[in-house]
């Protein structure tokens, strides 16, 4: 594997690549969006997103329509972990780096924990499911 190295990205086109992922994480029906700003805590990348479904088929969703939303914008992903299990599919775009987790690893591995001084965006669905 190539050695990563950190993209010339700004501040704000990660946060538009954030708030992108995001979107297309909740196309799926992912719970539980966030994103943790991470620079000044560690050295090898800006932000995590971390999400999770319901059911190894849901974590499999939400990770291909991040990978291929991301994709038809011109972000690659550098490296993918997990992606057979669908348990927990890591997807490393370099200077963001995405957790889709099933729901009983995200509780386990309680990363947001682990990183619990970054500053943390929550993000949610827009529009409430119909019937609400």
């Amino acid at each position: 594997m190539p050695k990563k190295k950190k993209t010339t990205m700004s501040d704000e086109e990660l946060k538009d690549m954030l708030g992108r992922a995001a979107e297309l994480a909740l196309s799926k029906k992912a719970e539980g969006v966030i994103a943790l700003d991470l620079r000044g805590l560690t050295t090898s990348c800006d932000y995590f997103m971390i999400c999770h479904g319901n059911s190894d088929v849901q974590v499999g969703a939400i990770a291909e329509a991040i990978t291929r939303g991301l994709r038809d914008d011109g972000d690659r992903v550098w490296h993918v972990e997990g992606a057979e299990a669908r348990q927990w599919i890591l997807l490393d775009y370099v200077d963001i780096v995405i957790h889709v987790f099933d729901r009983e690893r995200r509780d386990y591995y309680q990363l947001e924990r682990l990183w619990g001084d970054a500053p943390v965006e929550t993000y949610e669905d827009a529009e409430p499911p119909a019937g609400e």
